[in-house]
């Protein structure tokens, strides 16, 4: 299944835009309840307002909470982001630490959140169990856990850990394209061989390829056989 999602999103990768530890957390913060896209479209203003960890301690509070009301739950991520820089300032002369032990113990920062920071801004592998990794890896019968750390644990025994990160993309990346939480594009899926819930959502492949989405479409059908004529899928993300 790994190397059938390897080969269906060669390009995985983090969706949310970054180019310091610092941003890729107040990034991940933002995302929550929130699409990627919306977030990457309030970072850039945002990021450049607040630069440094003193820059988001020291911020005006509406000015702050302005800039990412888009985003959703505003006042929270203001708090969450306030004291965040706050700690950051106290806690590590201004640097996002790079373990999980001291990432979680930050303000707005989770597991989840800290798996996301460390896999992706430091490269230290890490699993991030999201809505999208815990339904399709229940769906694919990899685990019954419910609990997000006893997801991870579990997926964390089934997979060498150099590949946790990179795995934690492939999931999430499917889960947005083709693994739909309502209905699945079972038809188009390259993973309908060896998936046990094949068939919750339709599996004639053309009812199946209008449900496709993200810009991977063209290449999805095509792995599964269909060729340019097939119905395109609409595009955007979950």
């Amino acid at each position: 299944m790994l190397r059938a999602l390897a080969a269906a999103y060669p390009d995985a990768h983090c969706e949310l835009d970054f180019s310091t530890p610092l941003e890729l957390a107040v990034a991940t913060i933002l995302s929550a309840q929130c699409t990627d896209k919306r977030v990457n479209e309030v970072t850039p203003a945002l990021f450049a307002r607040y630069p440094t960890a003193l820059d988001y301690a020291k911020a005006d509070r509406a000015e702050l909470e302005e800039l990412i009301r888009p985003t959703g739950f505003f006042r929270n991520k203001a708090t969450s982001l306030i004291g965040l820089g706050a700690a950051v300032v106290e806690r590590h002369d201004g640097v996002l630490p790079a373990t999980l032990d001291e990432l979680v113990k930050l303000p707005g920062i989770g597991r989840k959140t800290a798996n996301v920071i460390l896999g992706n801004a430091f490269g230290i592998p890490g699993i991030t169990v999201d809505t999208h990794f815990g339904r399709l890896v229940r769906r694919w019968g990899w685990t019954d856990e419910q609990d997000p750390v006893k997801v991870e644990q579990a997926v964390g025994e089934l997979v060498p850990k150099r590949d946790w990160t990179m795995v934690s993309h492939y999931v999430i990346f499917h889960g947005r394209r083709v693994c739909h939480a309502r209905k699945p594009a079972c038809g188009v899926c390259t993973l309908a061989a060896d998936c046990p819930a094949f068939g919750t959502g339709p599996t004639d492949p053309e009812q199946a390829a209008a449900l496709v989405k993200g810009p991977e479409a063209a290449h999805l059908l095509a792995l599964a056989g269909l060729g340019a004529a097939a119905t395109e899928g609409p595009g955007g993300e979950e």
